[in-house]
């Protein structure tokens, strides 16, 4: 069986993030704060996102917008990927360029692209940014060009179910501060509905229950403090969780690679 490898590795542009993986790992719901594209490069994967249960094999792009519930797991033996994670700033300015001034898109509507040419460009901007040469002008080309065709390919099924007042009001308590302790008597009072329907209809709405919300809020505050540098255990503590073993498990469980690989990248 494939021993899973995970690399993070430097990038050379501010705001993105290189990942390369090799792995049979499967991956438990999550999160991420960032856009992130990616290129499968050998086997095949399944995943139910926000846009969908999709396949994604060799050669095919896959995508994931911030905050989309997304999960992960080998068809066979395992697979590898490269992907790249963009801070949302990044993007809301390509897309604003873009679209010459107006909103644009906010999210990259297909979960898996089927396009040689986006796959190519993809890998161009890979080694670009992870090479040792520093060429401004052909990352700022690469990344506009590789934004605009994500942006562009359509979904099938665009429509997207709002999530109810209700439960935004329940999330938005979480959101307001991760680090404090919450109950379910809170989220039903702030919500206005009962435990059982602000549970069920929380996990409806946002794919976790709100326990999993509530330590995906923390895992990524996690990961920013590492980034900037922040100790393990200091981070840890500083997250919320009970200690540095506690935020290893959840960060390796829904990311693939521990918080001291993650951390290396940034050294």
């Amino acid at each position: 069986m494939l021993k899973s490898q995970f690399r993070m590795l430097r990038s050379a542009l501010a705001g993105v993030e290189a990942v390369e993986a090799e792995t049979h790992h499967s991956f438990a719901r999550h999160t991420h704060e960032q856009f992130g594209i990616g290129l499968i490069f050998a086997g095949a994967q399944k995943s139910l996102s926000g846009r969908g249960m999709v396949e994604a094999e060799a050669g095919e792009i896959i995508t994931v917008n911030p905050n989309e519930v997304h999960d992960g797991a080998p068809i066979g033996e395992g697979r590898s990927w490269r992907i790249l994670y963009f801070d949302p700033a990044i993007v809301a300015d390509l897309q604003r360029e873009i679209s010459e001034g107006g909103a644009g898109r906010s999210e990259i509507p297909r979960p898996v692209i089927r396009n040689p040419e986006i796959a190519v460009r993809f890998e161009s901007l890979f080694r670009a940014v992870t090479g040792a040469a520093a060429d401004t002008l052909l990352h700022e080309e690469l990344l506009l060009q590789l934004v605009a065709d994500v942006m562009r390919e359509r979904a099938e099924q665009e429509d997207r179910t709002a999530v109810p007042a209700s439960i935004r009001a329940a999330r938005d308590l979480i959101d307001s501060d991760p680090l404090a302790v919450v109950s379910l008597a809170d989220l039903s009072r702030e919500s206005g509905l009962s435990r059982f329907q602000v549970l069920r209809g929380f996990a409806k709405a946002t794919g976790l229950t709100p326990h999993a919300y509530l330590v995906q809020a923390r895992i990524h505050i996690a990961r920013r403090l590492i980034a900037q540098g922040m100790p393990l255990a200091e981070a840890a503590f500083a997250s919320g969780f009970a200690d540095q073993s506690h935020m290893t498990r959840v960060f390796v469980r829904k990311y693939g690679l521990s918080p001291r690989v993650y951390a290396s990248a940034f050294l």
